[in-house]
């Protein structure tokens, strides 16, 4: 560990300046226009593993934006890990609400804010640098292969062809995945599981054309009021999604398995304050770890419709629209939840509008198992990084591919994630703690020499 924390203290600085160039690259997988710098961010990433030791590295065209592929196999005989992560980033919108520009990376009281600082530019990049530590100091004791793709935040739906037609090439024993939080770096902890998701989005069509709200409201049904009282429907006064057939797969906890979850570090009056809230809302039953972890939501990510502009028009809108994404835990699926979702939302839609709904991506929830040998490397090397025994929690995020992993390459995943709920993941002002960043670099290299061992 001594000689782990002393390559770290030797390199932070060429450290920090790789992230940061990293994090200028405005990889947005979700908007055309971003398209080079999105493949640049490729080249940029496979470059960085060439430097950092690994062998047949590869920026591997899909339909889509590319994947970067890297390894290092010492002995055949030996266990393999595949480490996974993305470079694509979440679209920065609103810019007007970032303290600094979103890809001019600043860095303010130890922590560095960027779009993609913690999901997943930061994250996945400690694996990089953990490796050339590794290769360095010669301690690889396994083998590693990277596959860091470029479409992340809009599905995955290309990387889904690329395993399937690289099974042997991704041949592995666990995947390791650094794209998830801890609660705290005085309270570290490991994710157990991960949420699905059906995303879509919805369409309220009124008359065939934007009218003059003097002459025609009142007449006429209103999209944007019809939408709203649609949306609104989905919940009821307790906060139970209102879809029929939304519960009927769910997995319950049993009573043991609720209490330990909640056993977890957690101050409500902290978590109100850091979110600028007075009251919090959720299905009723459950906590506020429950509600964020173990129960399946719905939410509306965006509503428009009608005029938006600087002063007034006196519009009554043709449309209105909203995207809507559901998390979902096990044993829900993907499918069957928007198949329920868009049967729904079309039998309560009055016949004075029209309505479509579109899918657009989705993701199965999956639980990852304590009693592995890799689950027991990552706790032992966070243990040892940390001083502390890693907490057992469910993550209320959603990474669609590692279900396929277990389906396809029929492995087991391990969320070791450095992040932190507060880094502002999706929104302004995202951030990535040093300590953090650094504290990965040290436990990642822990985890290989603890899965080796521990695989004998």
């Amino acid at each position: 560990m001594q000689n782990i924390k002393q390559y770290v203290e030797e390199n932070k600085q060429r450290f920090l300046n790789e992230l940061v160039e990293l994090l200028k690259f405005p990889s947005i997988s979700a908007d055309p226009q971003y398209k080079n710098d999105v493949l640049k961010t490729a080249e940029f990433v496979a470059e960085k593993l060439k430097e950092a030791g690994a062998d047949n590295v590869e920026v591997c065209p899909t339909a889509g934006y590319p994947i970067v592929y890297g390894e290092k196999i010492i002995d055949a005989s030996k266990p393999t890990v595949l480490v996974y992560g993305h470079y694509d980033v979440q679209p920065a919108d609103p810019l007007e609400v970032w303290k600094t520009s979103p890809f001019e990376p600043v860095i303010r009281d130890g922590k560095i804010f960027a779009r993609g600082a913690c999901d997943d530019k930061g994250q996945f990049y400690m694996h990089v640098k953990a490796f050339e530590l590794m290769i360095n100091s010669n301690s690889l004791p396994c083998n590693i292969k990277f596959m860091i793709e470029g479409e992340e935040e809009v599905g995955s739906s290309n990387l889904g062809v690329f395993v399937k037609e690289n099974t042997e090439r991704l041949k592995a024993d666990v995947v390791l995945i650094s794209d998830t939080s801890m609660i705290s770096l005085e309270n570290p902890s490991l994710e157990t599981g991960l949420r699905g998701l059906s995303y879509l989005e919805v369409e309220v069509t009124g008359p065939n054309r934007d009218l003059h709200s003097g002459v025609y409201g009142g007449a006429v049904a209103n999209p944007a009021t019809i939408l709203c009282q649609l949306i609104a429907s989905l919940h009821d006064k307790n906060n139970h999604v209102t879809i029929p057939g939304f519960y009927d797969d769910v997995l319950s906890l049993t009573d043991d398995e609720r209490a330990s979850l909640n056993n977890a570090p957690y101050n409500e009056d902290e978590y109100k304050k850091d979110l600028g809230v007075d009251a919090l809302w959720g299905e009723q039953g459950y906590s506020t770890i429950e509600r964020t972890g173990i129960r399946p939501t719905l939410e509306v990510n965006g509503i428009w419709g009608g005029y938006i502009g600087e002063g007034a028009k006196t519009v009554l809108p043709s449309k209105a629209s909203a995207k809507i994404s559901m998390r979902l835990v096990p044993n829900q699926h993907s499918d069957r939840i928007t198949e329920l979702f868009t049967k729904h939302f079309n039998n309560i839609a009055p016949d004075y509008v029209k309505v479509n709904v579109k899918a657009h991506h989705g993701g199965e929830p999956v639980v990852t198992p304590t009693d592995s040998i890799a689950y027991k490397a990552a706790e032992k090397a966070i243990e040892e990084a940390f001083g502390k025994k890693p907490i057992p929690t469910r993550g209320g995020g959603s990474i669609p591919i590692v279900a396929l992993f277990e389906e396809v390459l029929g492995i087991k995943t391990v969320l070791m994630g450095f992040g932190l709920d507060s880094d502002n993941l999706h929104s302004p002002n995202e951030k990535y703690d040093l300590a953090n960043y650094y504290k990965g670099i040290e436990t990642i290299p822990l985890f290989h020499k603890y899965y080796a061992e521990l695989s004998l």
